[in-house]
């Protein structure tokens, strides 16, 4: 299988001296990973480094054996993303937010537009001013538009913030439907650890900035009676019992 994503050595510090130390990592083709951690424990900046949000002081990105900083555009070319809240501009309607969006990708045309609107459940709703949606409503818009240009690796900040029941199954099909039948790989993070337990087939728990624990949740979890949030919590703890000592 393909190596989606190489992540080396990764580490950058702030000020406040918390950030991410030296988290290594790789995703391959068909994936669906899920990256767990408490508040503050360093996921978002793993991300944003990931997609160029921010720069590490330390470590090498690849993305289908593109590195970030070398080659950013071949690397990006074929990605996806939303990070922390999705980017909405409330003035103008879902469809408007789309058709802003398909200009930085090649050969979207209208009509996938349409599609990805229907597949968020906003086509009803794509003439409306996006001031008008709720929390979830603009959360599914930054999905579509994260989806638009069908690309082959999508990474996801708390995709299912501000959804409800609904809304969460509603995106938990659309991640396990392009990842079983186009073979989309998924790098998401999430609070809800049972959604990442129902879609991933493999996870990576950071703690205080550190990869404390990654691999296939069917090897990690080999205990029946055993949930992935169990384990989340265990891992956890133990490392926070590690830091007092």
């Amino acid at each position: 299988m393909e190596k989606v994503l190489e992540v080396k050595n990764l580490t950058k510090i702030y000020k406040n001296s918390r950030g991410i130390h030296d988290i290594n990592f790789d995703i391959f083709e068909g994936d669906v990973y899920g990256f767990l951690g408490p508040n503050g424990a360093g996921k978002t900046t793993v991300m944003k480094i990931i997609t160029g949000l921010c720069r590490a002081q330390k470590g090498e990105v690849k993305i289908f054996g593109y590195d970030i900083a070398a080659e950013p555009e071949k690397a990006w070319q074929r990605v996806g993303n939303m990070i922390e809240n999705a980017v909405v501009y409330e003035y103008m309607s879902g469809y408007k937010n789309l058709l802003l969006a398909s200009r930085f990708y090649k050969d979207v045309t209208r009509a996938r537009i349409d599609e990805v609107l229907e597949l968020v459940d906003l086509l009803p709703f794509k003439h409306e001013k996006a001031a008008g949606y709720s929390l979830g409503m603009k959360q599914r818009l930054g999905l579509a538009a994260a989806l638009l240009s069908k690309p082959a690796f999508v990474i996801l900040d708390e995709p299912t913030n501000g959804l409800d029941v609904e809304g969460t199954v509603k995106v938990r099909d659309i991640i396990t439907h392009l990842a079983r039948e186009q073979n989309v790989t998924f790098f998401i993070s999430s609070h809800l650890i049972h959604e990442i337990e129902m879609i991933c087939n493999k996870i990576g728990i950071i703690n205080n900035g550190q990869l404390i624990k990654e691999g296939l949740v069917s090897d990690l979890i080999n205990n029946q009676e055993e949930t992935l949030e169990s384990f989340f919590i265990k891992q956890v703890r133990e490392e926070r019992g590690k830091a007092a000592q």
